[in-house]
């Protein structure tokens, strides 16, 4: 069997090398396409490290532009590289634009498309990456959905056949690698465990309004009078708090740069919670067991806040949120149990 997986952003990237392994355990051939949405060649972080990430058999190479210039460039290449490999199956990860260009080419081919990650469901539907979502599982012949809810989505628009709870690949990832999470920002700055509030800041919605940003940082500093509160900030954030003159919200902070992934998770097993808008940390402050607040409207992994183990908040009631005394039992089992690659590889080779 031939899959061809088509990736275009790092943790599409981080997800098709997990698997990758288990397709070279089974013999199945995999060809690799990078659409070049999002890719440095000379990344050397942890994953490409650990994972033995390969190059690309193709690079696309359609770089930046808007939605329908991206989109357009990547079905256009796509499709001279689907005529030329024959693929029995194409493989497509999460929701950006790559995601829906491949799907969309493969589809029109009459190429079974499988899509991992599949199901999952966010407000506002206007936002681009849940166009993506929602178009891609219309047009799959197989899906591979993170957790029950997902299933439950797909249900309720019509999809039954074919989909499967298989679990999150990430979570496969992250018990592979804890093992080898790092402390060493934890004893640098003296910390306690279960005893500090671990934050990220970056999504544009939050730190690009100087209202918005003001009340989230003074909910934060309202918090360090309590716990203390690591925050390593990220660039774009760092530049807003400058360019408003927001400084003086982040003194009693505990403000570091950017820390590596090892790191990050190390700060993560050992803090009381976690406050963030990144969309990955949600779920693996959740694989440590560790409660997030999460500063959206509404997030992708809705069954975390239905489980009631996260939260959402926003910039009016942040801090309440954070100091909520909260009491829920652990959900386990929410993303599956970390064979999320066997069984995606085992129904490829069933299909």
């Amino acid at each position: 069997m031939k899959v061809l997986s088509l990736v275009g952003a790092r943790p599409q990237i981080i997800k098709e090398a997990v698997l990758h392994r288990r397709f070279k355990e089974k013999e199945i051939k995999e060809v690799l396409v990078h659409s070049g949405q999002h890719y440095d060649y000379n990344m050397s972080d942890v994953f490409f490290e650990v994972l033995q990430i390969r190059k690309p058999d193709y690079n696309l190479n359609v770089g930046s532009g808007t939605h329908a210039e991206m989109t357009g460039k990547i079905m256009i290449e796509f499709e001279k590289v689907l005529l030329k490999e024959k693929p029995d199956l194409v493989l497509v990860y999460g929701d950006t634009n790559t995601t829906l260009a491949g799907a969309l080419v493969a589809a029109k081919l009459k190429i079974p498309v499988a899509h991992v990650e599949a199901g999952i469901r966010q407000k506002p539907k206007d936002m681009p990456e849940e166009i993506n979502r929602v178009v891609t599982d219309h047009v799959s012949q197989i899906l591979f959905c993170p957790s029950e809810l997902a299933v439950e989505n797909l249900r309720k628009e019509g999809i039954t056949e074919e989909v499967y709870f298989v679990g999150d690949v990430m979570y496969d990832l992250f018990l592979e690698m804890e093992d080898r999470f790092r402390y060493d920002v934890f004893e640098e700055l003296n910390l306690k465990e279960n005893d500090y509030l671990l934050v990220t800041l970056h999504r544009d919605f939050n730190v690009d309004d100087p209202v918005k940003l003001e009340k989230i940082l003074s909910h934060l500093k309202k918090v360090s009078r309590e716990k203390r509160v690591v925050f390593p900030i990220h660039p774009r954030t760092k530049r807003r708090v400058r360019e408003f003159g927001l400084e003086r919200l982040l003194e009693g902070l505990e403000v570091i740069d950017p820390v590596d992934y090892l790191n990050l998770m190390g700060l993560v097993k050992r803090c009381w919670k976690v406050v963030t808008d990144s969309g990955g940390l949600q779920k693996e402050a959740y694989f440590a067991r560790k409660q997030a607040v999460v500063v959206m409207l509404d997030t992708g992994w809705r069954e975390l806040v239905e489980a009631g183990w996260n939260r959402l908040a926003d910039e009016e009631n942040l801090f309440d949120v954070v100091m909520k005394d909260d009491k829920t039992n652990y959900p386990k089992n929410l993303y599956g149990n970390g064979d999320a690659c066997e069984k995606i590889t085992e129904i490829i080779l069933q299909s």
